[in-house]
């Protein structure tokens, strides 16, 4: 099979694709033909070494994929060959074969292609669970999503929308801003264009948001926590934005907010059962149309280190798709 391998940690240039032999799982695996991967900001950081997790060299790229089942483990009773679905392997979906756990698989409906299927557990699970199980967002209340075209806050934007939020999306440019009122956004805010705290104490009259979504961090950070309601939920999502902002804690105190960390990876281990009603819920509103999973790209696989370069660069608007 061809597979796209990171054989020492480095920048995108560093990945080579090479023909390697199929696998064969393992008694507690399963063999998924990779229909489609996705990838996402994370896998610019695991080729890197600077993830949270280092897997073993050599591998493949790619949190998550959509597929038929090739073959099952001996231990494996509640799947069959042929079945479709979507999947979370963490890592090694930038392959035509690629080996996942069967806690993190979920079965396709009829209606949701593998396109949207490919993208939709990362970015859409972490935003689900931020929101539903992390924040405990209530219909009325104010979302905030910094990063709002980009895979993940575009995710939570869909997500606070269909949870009866009012939507507040902050990007960067103009045309970002118009694709997250595409997907529902109520209001929208450029934090090129206007300081952020400023804009939204305008859009909330003043009175702050109560829930916030930032996969960004770096310099946003500050301003949108001093952007809090009283009792809001600054929801720590991911540093896209490259640093890791360190508060001032009196602002917790004076506002009586909380910041809450939001490890989705470690949610879908700790929590299968919390996980795997979640990608239902999800699933079954991209089979209504109620959510999109919107596609940015879909790039071969020989092309997958260009594809991981405009992630890296912050130019993508929803997902980015490789096929093999």
């Amino acid at each position: 099979m061809r597979a796209v391998l990171c054989k020492a940690f480095g920048g995108p240039e560093t990945l080579a694709v090479e023909d390697i032999p199929d696998p064969t799982p393992g008694p507690d695996q399963v063999l998924v033909r990779v229909s489609v991967a996705a990838l996402n900001f994370l896998d610019t950081l695991i080729i890197e070494g600077k993830y949270q997790f280092k897997p073993e060299l050599p591998f493949s790229p790619g949190a998550e994929l959509s597929g038929r089942i090739a073959a099952v483990g001996a231990d494996v009773t509640d799947w069959t060959v042929g079945e479709r679905v979507a999947a979370f392997p963490g890592w090694g979906a930038c392959r035509e074969f690629a080996l996942v756990k069967p806690n993190r698989m979920a079965r396709l409906p009829d209606g949701v292609p593998d396109e949207q299927a490919a993208g939709l557990t990362v970015t859409y699970g972490t935003s689900l669970h931020a929101l539903k199980d992390r924040a405990r967002m209530q219909p009325g209340e104010t979302l905030a999503v910094l990063g709002a075209a980009g895979g993940a806050g575009l995710s939570a934007v869909e997500i606070g929308k269909l949870m009866g939020a009012r939507v507040i999306a902050c990007a960067s440019s103009e045309d970002k801003l118009a694709l997250a009122r595409e997907h529902g956004a109520d209001l929208t805010l450029n934090y090129t264009a206007e300081n952020l705290r400023e804009g939204l104490k305008r859009l909330t009259d003043g009175r702050g948001v109560d829930v916030l979504y930032d996969p960004v961090g770096g310099d946003l950070a500050e301003p949108a926590l001093r952007s809090m309601a009283w009792q809001g939920r600054y929801l720590v999502v991911g540093f896209a934005g490259g640093g890791i902002p360190r508060f001032p804690l009196n602002l917790l105190l004076l506002k009586g907010c909380d910041v809450q960390g939001v490890f989705w990876g470690a949610f879908v281990e700790r929590e299968p059962a919390a996980h795997a009603a979640n990608t239902d819920w999800l699933l079954g509103h991209v089979a209504a149309g109620r959510l999109s999973a919107h596609i940015h790209a879909v790039y071969p696989l020989s092309e997958t280190p260009e594809a991981l370069r405009v992630i890296a660069g912050r130019k993508v608007k929803g997902k980015i798709l490789v096929r093999p």
